[in-house]
């Protein structure tokens, strides 16, 4: 079914149908009402690709994920989906596995499908240069979970460093001074971890374009100088990936250390998985023999025995945010970029007990 039947249907000429079809351009209401009700009866459904070529606009944007395996992606997509639905835009789902090359090659093809705009977790929170294009050529972006330094785009993150400060000033309450720490703190400026814990007791460090688990590790920092309560090198674990089995591996050395923590604060959700494989294969009851916090509230972590005390970030908000964010630079708002920090609850819950030893 074409336009030109549904303009004869409704008497009216082509390019009026294609202006109230279309949604640009003047029609009265009777002539509008006229043309919608002949494509109803028609079942005509418009050439969203023709359209698109008058107007300038594809009605789509794009989302380039860090992981889509990840369930916080999930929840952020839905949040952003929800948003965009309703006022008629869809969404283009891609993945870059934490991978700048391959982020690249996402960001491009998302260009060639002109996407309207470019909700995205960026990879090099450093660089970013792909993305300074993008920006300079008029399409707008929106940065979800982590900010690149000096990209002129909005951004909404969490207060990674004051949840971990809240979750690990939990355990110091609880009266654990030995408190491990599974991160992932696969990239940093320049430095090595230790390099970087010095620093942070030595002067104030600016967490705002730093990874999420490098902002979560000076939360960690920060609760234990609140205390007063001396940090233990060799409780600071560093995985190095975003992966489970490598988390689960360096938990293993971690609980076996000749000087174990007696609890441990995971920093994110793939981390939490490879540590509680740990803590299982180890034969450890939470909380009487190790207690439990970990960053990224999964929706089974309530349902365990004992259930898990976990940090929720308001992960539908954050994409329901950046939709709202990339839909109002769209159509045309042109104010400084807007850098959103929401704040994340900690959810109490039966896997935290005083030390054991």
């Amino acid at each position: 079914m074409t336009i030109t039947q549904v303009a004869a249907e409704a008497g009216v000429s082509t390019a009026t149908a294609g202006r109230v079809l279309g949604g640009y351009g003047y029609a009265s209401s009777e002539v509008a009402t006229r043309v919608e009700a002949a494509a109803r009866k028609l079942g005509y459904k418009p050439n969203t690709l023709a359209r698109g070529l008058v107007t300038g606009r594809s009605q789509t944007i794009g989302v380039v994920a860090a992981d889509i395996d990840n369930a916080f992606y999930a929840r952020v997509l839905r949040g952003i989906g929800d948003v965009a639905r309703p006022r008629g835009f869809g969404v283009i789902l891609t993945n870059s596995d934490e991978n700048l090359e391959r982020e690249r090659e996402a960001v491009q093809l998302l260009q060639e499908k002109r996407v309207d705009g470019l909700i995205i977790s960026p990879c090099d929170v450093q660089g970013s240069e792909h993305l300074h294009s993008l920006i300079a050529g008029g399409i707008p972006v929106v940065q979800v979970d982590r900010a690149a330094y000096n990209l002129a785009a909005d951004s909404v993150t969490v207060d990674n460093r004051g949840a971990a400060r809240e979750a690990v000033a939990h355990l110091l309450e609880r009266g654990h001074e030995r408190i491990g720490i599974i991160a992932e703190l696969e990239q940093t400026e320049n430095g090595s971890l230790e390099d970087f814990v010095a620093r942070a007791a030595q002067s104030p460090v600016a967490a705002a374009t730093l990874y999420p688990s490098w902002q979560r590790l000076l939360g960690y920092l920060d609760a234990h100088r609140d205390a007063a309560v001396p940090v233990q090198a060799h409780l600071i674990r560093r995985v190095g990936a975003y992966s489970s089995a490598a988390a689960h591996n360096e938990a293993i050395h971690l609980l076996e250390h000749q000087c174990p923590p007696t609890a441990v604060f995971s920093a994110d959700g793939t981390m939490s998985r490879g540590v509680m494989q740990a803590i299982a294969d180890l034969k450890l009851e939470v909380p009487d023999q190790m207690s439990l916090v970990c960053f990224d509230d999964l929706e089974w972590m309530a349902f365990m025995q004992p259930a898990i005390t976990a940090v929720h970030q308001p992960v539908h908000r954050i994409g329901s945010m950046a939709a709202e964010l990339l839909l109002a630079r769209i159509a045309g708002e042109a104010s400084v970029p807007k850098h959103n920090v929401l704040e994340a609850r900690l959810n109490k819950r039966d896997s935290v007990g005083p030390p054991s030893m």
